[in-house]
């Protein structure tokens, strides 16, 4: 189940929310993109360019929303090479310059935005799209047992670049396997 947690910035919860309605109005005001999209059948999950196919017209329409450049799918699970050091280096609180969007075809992962004194958490599943403003600080726990495919959206056709902030903010939060 989706859920978000709104914390104060010294991690007592403020407020927590599991109606998708709910959720979407809180993302909507903070200025995040959120979305729940209807999910491919598991079998139909395995192949990329059958994930792009058969999210071409959703694809299409948050690209054209957001003048983004470059699609791709990232799939990470346990036969992924190097999990722990790509967990590291999305769990420390950093910003882009360009928009950070995603949308879970399957599995889960734990966004944490740092915005206005709170951090609000956002666990999203597979049918969720999430889109973190540029230059918004965040971090991101794909668990340390990972297994989750999703569409990611570029304006740089560079793809993912990260600056760190160099706070350990993230420490003070849970880990997606006890949130």
């Amino acid at each position: 189940m989706t859920t978000l947690t709104v914390f104060d910035e010294s991690g007592n919860v403020q407020e927590k929310l599991q109606q998708d309605e709910a959720i979407t109005q809180f993302l909507t005001d903070q200025g995040v993109l959120f979305e729940q999209w209807i999910t491919l059948a598991p079998e139909a999950q395995d192949s990329e360019a059958h994930i792009f196919e058969s999210y071409r017209a959703e694809i299409d329409r948050i690209c054209k929303r957001g003048g983004y450049q470059t699609v791709d799918v990232v799939s990470v699970n346990e036969d992924s090479p190097n999990i722990a050091e790509l967990r590291e280096k999305f769990i420390s609180e950093h910003r882009h310059s360009e928009d950070e969007v995603r949308f879970f075809v399957r599995g889960e992962g734990l966004f944490y935005l740092h915005i206005d004194n709170k951090v609000v958490a956002v666990h999203c599943e597979a049918g969720d799209l999430i889109g973190v403003p540029a230059n918004t600080p965040h971090w991101f726990d794909m668990g340390p047992e990972p297994d989750f495919a999703a569409i990611r959206f570029f304006n740089n056709p560079v793809g993912w670049i990260a600056h760190y902030t160099g706070s350990d903010i993230a420490e003070q939060y849970p880990y997606l396997e006890t949130a």
